[in-house]
């Protein structure tokens, strides 16, 4: 018999010392919103995606409020190709056009978003799907991207067709959901005054909305471990003004930059703090509120 081997009522005493380090945790958390954003490659696997909707199901069961803004730019990506419309990137955005648009709502506010609904309800909460459109949720204005030329420092401005940013978040849907004990998932595509729609990151969208419910955190679940210092370290606590000096001198670089820039605007706009993760951690979401040590880098105000 291995010597490794865990008798039972060490499991046991494990188990118990678990609940009563999170039970603080739990506490603090209870009627407060957290906003989580769920994106990243291994949303096309099944078992991720049943284990993520597990967690989100015990944040409700617990007291919390939680809401999930998802992604889908590798599905989105998928199904241009299944229709053979070609997919073009400036700094990483999506240059999106009037035959592009309708395939990105269909396939963000459609199967992706109803299926992240529906597997939060299996897991044993009620989850309801639904668009920035939806209510007027999103108010969206178009988003123009700069960009230099390869032979030139000069940036020009580059036209994204409809892809677009938050300019106003109307929590009215979200609070009503929330009241309800129904768990809000939310696909980023929003419509502007004209009613145009637009394509908005996914990062971009959780963050206002944050900002917007004044969410005790913005949890961003991506494939990476958080903000690494120049040695490669994972940085635990960072204040707004520490990221932002981290931007300046370079530690923070490539695309990184966009999703602390997220966080900070989503702490400088109303949210508690937010929170740059490796999704691909089990129960992340998890370790992060209910324990001690916690995961990734969280950004707070000065």
């Amino acid at each position: 018999m291995s010597q490794n081997k865990i008798s039972p009522e060490d499991q046991i005493k494990a188990t118990t010392g678990t609940l009563i380090e999170a039970l603080p945790f739990m506490r603090r958390y209870s009627g407060q919103t957290i906003v989580i954003k769920f994106g990243g490659h291994a949303m096309g696997d099944p078992e991720y995606v049943s284990a993520f909707a597990s967690d989100i199901a015990l944040l409700d069961q617990v007291g919390t409020r939680p809401i999930v803004v998802h992604g889908g730019g590798p599905q989105i990506g998928v199904m241009l190709d299944k229709l053979q419309i070609e997919s073009r990137f400036v700094d990483g955005l999506r240059v999106t056009d009037e035959a592009s648009i309708s395939v990105v709502e269909m396939v963000l506010a459609g199967g992706i978003n109803k299926g992240i609904a529906a597997a939060i309800s299996r897991a044993g909460a009620r989850a309801v799907g639904v668009s920035g459109k939806d209510a007027g949720l999103i108010t969206a204005r178009k988003l123009m991207a700069m960009s230099k030329s390869s032979d030139s420092a000069i940036e020009e401005a580059v036209d994204l067709g409809f892809v677009g940013e938050p300019s106003h978040i109307d929590r009215d849907l979200l609070d009503a959901l929330s009241d309800r004990n129904l768990i809000p998932v939310v696909a980023p595509v929003g419509a502007d005054e004209h009613g145009k729609t637009y394509n908005i990151n996914a990062d971009t969208a959780a963050g206002a909305i944050a900002a917007a419910m004044n969410a005790t955190r913005l949890l961003m679940l991506t494939d990476v471990a958080g903000v690494l210092d120049k040695d490669g370290k994972l940085i635990a606590e960072l204040k707004v003004s520490e990221a932002e000096t981290l931007i300046r001198d370079g530690t923070i670089s490539g695309g990184m930059i966009p999703k602390v820039e997220t966080c900070i605007d989503a702490v400088l706009g109303g949210a508690e703090g937010a929170v740059i993760m490796d999704g691909r951690v089990p129960h992340a979401a998890l370790i992060e509120l209910f324990t001690n040590h916690g995961t990734g880098t969280r950004i707070s105000a000065d």
